[in-house]
């Protein structure tokens, strides 16, 4: 498909993409990761929320389509809900959407996908970058560095060492 083709959201929802693209007013973007530590450390989160999913009452989705607005679609790399979605795209927001920066993010295209996942109401939005093992917390009341080695949510109470996911 060429940049800058317009198509419906009926169109993009009876697509399939290989790999799964978002959707922003009207345009199919494609979603940069596939290299090696964008993997690794995707993995790695998503196998932490997995095996804790029953301790803290959460499910974990790798790769999730979501409806953030009724002209937006994201896919994120990991997201966990507080209660099992009930439809297959997601019309209500997660309490958290997880990011994996690839060496093609730019600053502006990530923070687009923060700044729609907040206004779609994800109570946190981590982004991480696995080159530097930093990681940030964005929410409503603004970005918080994880410098202390820790990512917290309070909603219900999670904690995630960086040393775990970035070992």
């Amino acid at each position: 498909m060429a940049a800058g083709t317009q198509i419906s959201v009926s169109e993009y929802l009876s697509t399939s993409y290989r790999p799964d693209c978002d959707y922003v007013d009207g345009e199919v973007l494609e979603r940069n990761w596939g290299d090696h530590d964008h993997a690794r450390l995707q993995g790695k989160v998503c196998f932490f929320f997995s095996v804790r999913e029953k301790q803290w009452q959460i499910c974990t989705y790798l790769e999730l389509r979501l409806r953030v607005s009724l002209t937006r679609f994201r896919v994120s790399d990991v997201c966990v809900f507080a209660d099992e979605p009930e439809e297959q795209i997601p019309t209500k927001p997660p309490m958290l959407c997880i990011e994996i920066l690839s060496p093609e993010d730019t600053m502006s295209r990530m923070l687009d996908r923060v700044n729609d996942y907040l206004t779609f109401g994800v109570s946190h939005v981590w982004v991480l970058d696995p080159r530097t093992k930093r990681a940030y917390d964005y929410t409503a009341a603004g970005m918080r560095e994880a410098k202390d080695g820790v990512l917290r949510t309070d909603d219900p109470q999670i904690t995630v060492p960086l040393a775990e996911i970035f070992s």
